[in-house]
Order: structure tokens, then C-alpha cells, then sequence
């Protein structure tokens, strides 16, 4: 009975404000602390060790393209062999791996330390590694450059089109279904043969000739054809948010549709539109490798790598090396690059998660 009648009473309970105990403190302090939706991916793309790896490895790659051109002895146009004033010395040209030409052998004869060539050098007398990494650095470039183009086109036309939806929807879209009907290889290759005689002259004498034609079309051609799945991808994230009712209070509230988009449908799709980038930069190296190997890709004597495997065709029978090292780089940069792709999608898309 005093109990019940301790219920009803209006008076405090002092009991309730007895000081946690020592176990009850423990208790608290071992639940699970707050978290984020970012902090949780990071946590899960750490456990996935094949993300990992192929991460350490994309870093490892990329930390040398930057900086062993800074300190190499060779420069990747440098035909050893060349002198002013001297006639051309043959014997620099096709060495092999930690091989050295006459002339080098004499300097080492007198007491000079002369930097071998791991790689060995080319048909003209040019070191090889310093061409496998610069290429790897130009790569590397394109296919970061590119895969922004594609993620700015991309995440533009998406977001209007699926957040304006009606006529201007269906015309996007229509644009789109046009560009995917086309037949893909055959587009870029013609695109950069034309692109590549257009822009040759257009930017004779302007900084944009230090990069080259071909790299300028290759820019082109990814701000034409290939952000259609970026804008796709977008569009339909949008229009899965925008009837939520943190949008419908947003315009409720007088917001325009671009504040809207920026503020609210982005962010909340940022996860599918990093995973998406990051599986497209392996898609953009490929794209230059194989341009490249055609001759469509970077000017000479500039390389990358897939100008180093077409020029490496030449002497395939007496050193298949040059041919096997780049495309050995190709194959560990874009399969890294997959798979940590793949990893960030395991990590961070909401739907593959429990």
C-alpha cells in the first residue's frame, strides 16, 4: 500500500538522483560510442584487406611517378648516346637491363660512378625506367583528370534532370540513350584522329601546346561520351530523394531548386558518386593506354604507357621486356584500382549493408 501510495505522490523521489556506481559508470563507458555513416565505411574498408592492399599499392605507384623524376640522373627525352659536337654513340642504344655501353664502361674504367639503367634503354639511346615511370605519371594524370571532367558533367546533368524531371528530363535523357547508341571504341578513335588535327594548330603558340594535342582531345572526348552513366547513376538517386520530406520542406520554404540540389540531394548521394568515380579513373588510364598504343594518344617524345607498349612492338622478338613492363604497370594499376572500388562500394553503399 505505501508503495502504491508512493507512486501517486507529487513529491521527488530522491532515490533517482543517487550517484552511478562504479559498475553502472563501466557499463556506460564500454557502450558503443557515437559514430558517423563515414566513420563506419572508413572502419569496414579497413577490414577489407584486399581494398587495403590494392590502396597501398595505388599510393605506392603514385608517390613514385611524382618524385623519382626529381632525382633520376636520365631525363625521359634524353638520348644518352646524342653529344653536341659528336657524332651519335650506338652503343647506347638497346641495353639491356643493368647493362652499360662502351662508352660508360670506359668512364667506370677511369674510376667514375655512372647510375646503371634498370630497365636498360631504348631503340634511341633513352633510359627506359625513367620512361615506364613517366608514363606511369602521365597515366595516372589522365585518368584522374578525366574522371573529374566526368563527375562534374556528370553530377550537373543528373542532378537537373532528375530533380527537374518532366520535359527537361526527357530531353536529358533522350541525349543520353543517343550517346549510349553509339558504338564506343569507334567514336573515341574517330573523335581523337579528328580532335588531334583540329587542335594541333588552334593551339600552336598558347600554354596549352606544353600538353600536347592529343591530351587536350582526350579531355574532349571524355567531356562528350563518357559521363552519360555518371549523369544516369545521379538522375536516379535524385529522384529518389527529392520526395523526401526534407526537400518538400526545403521548397515549402521558398529554397530554389539549385540550393536544394547543393544542399540536400548531393550530400545524400556522395557516397554512389565517389565509388562511382573511383571505378571510373581505371576505365580513363585504359581508355588512354589503348589510344595511346594506336598513336592516338600523347605526343612524342612525351610517353606513357600505352605508347611505350605500341613502341616496344617494334623489337618484340629481341626484348620482349619493353613490352611486358608496361603492360605488367597497366594491369597492377588498373586492377588496384578496381578493387579498391570495389572495396569503397562494400564499405559505403547503404544497400550491401546489414
Amino acid at each position: 500500500m505505501n508503495e502504491n501510495l508512493k507512486r501517486l505522490s507529487m513529491q521527488v523521489d530522491l532515490d533517482s538522483f543517487i550517484p552511478a556506481t562504479d559498475a553502472e559508470k563501466e557499463y556506460m563507458v564500454t557502450m558503443r560510442p557515437s559514430t558517423t555513416f563515414f566513420h563506419d565505411g572508413v572502419e569496414r574498408l579497413k577490414k577489407n584487406r584486399v581494398a587495403m592492399v590494392s590502396f597501398f599499392i595505388i599510393v605506392i605507384i603514385t608517390l613514385m611517378a611524382i618524385f623519382i623524376p626529381m632525382f633520376w640522373p636520365y631525363k625521359y627525352e634524353e638520348m644518352l648516346g646524342m653529344q653536341p659536337g659528336k657524332p651519335m654513340d650506338a652503343s647506347f642504344n638497346n641495353l639491356k637491363p643493368f647493362e652499360y655501353s662502351s662508352t660508360e664502361l670506359a668512364r667506370i674504367d677511369e674510376g667514375e660512378s655512372v647510375f646503371p639503367h634498370l630497365f636498360g634503354t631504348d631503340s634511341q639511346g633513352r633510359d627506359y625506367f625513367i620512361r615506364v615511370v613517366y608514363g606511369t605519371r602521365i597515366s595516372l594524370a589522365v585518368g584522374f583528370f578525366a574522371s573529374i571532367i566526368v563527375l562534374v558533367i556528370g553530377i550537373v546533368v543528373g542532378s537537373v534532370s532528375g530533380y527537374a524531371g518532366g520535359a527537361v528530363d526527357m530531353i536529358i535523357m533522350r541525349i543520353v540513350d543517343i550517346i549510349y547508341s553509339l558504338p564506343d571504341m569507334l567514336m573515341v578513335i574517330l573523335l581523337a584522329a579528328v580532335l588531334r588535327q583540329r587542335l594541333g594548330p588552334a593551339i600552336d603558340g598558347t600554354p596549352l601546346a606544353s600538353i600536347g594535342s592529343n591530351i587536350i582531345s582526350l579531355f574532349i572526348i571524355f567531356a562528350l561520351l563518357y559521363w552519360v552513366g555518371m549523369s544516369r547513376l545521379v538522375r536516379g538517386q535524385i529522384l529518389s530523394l527529392r520526395e523526401q520530406e526534407y526537400v518538400l520542406a526545403a521548397r515549402t520554404a521558398g529554397a530554389k531548386g539549385s540550393w536544394v540540389i547543393r544542399k540536400h540531394l548531393i550530400p545524400n548521394c556522395i557516397s554512389v558518386i565517389v565509388i562511382s568515380t573511383a571505378l571510373q579513373i581505371p576505365s580513363a588510364i585504359f581508355t588512354e593506354s589503348y589510344l595511346s598504343f594506336l598513336g592516338l594518344g600523347v605526343n612524342a617524345p612525351m610517353p606513357s604507357l600505352g605508347s611505350l607498349a605500341s613502341d616496344a612492338l617494334n623489337g618484340l622478338s629481341s626484348y620482349p621486356y619493353r613490352l611486358v613492363i608496361p603492360a605488367i604497370v597497366i594491369s597492377l594499376i588498373v586492377l588496384s584500382l578496381n578493387l579498391f572500388g570495389d572495396g569503397l562500394r562494400d564499405a559505403f553503399d547503404p544497400k550491401l549493408n546489414n
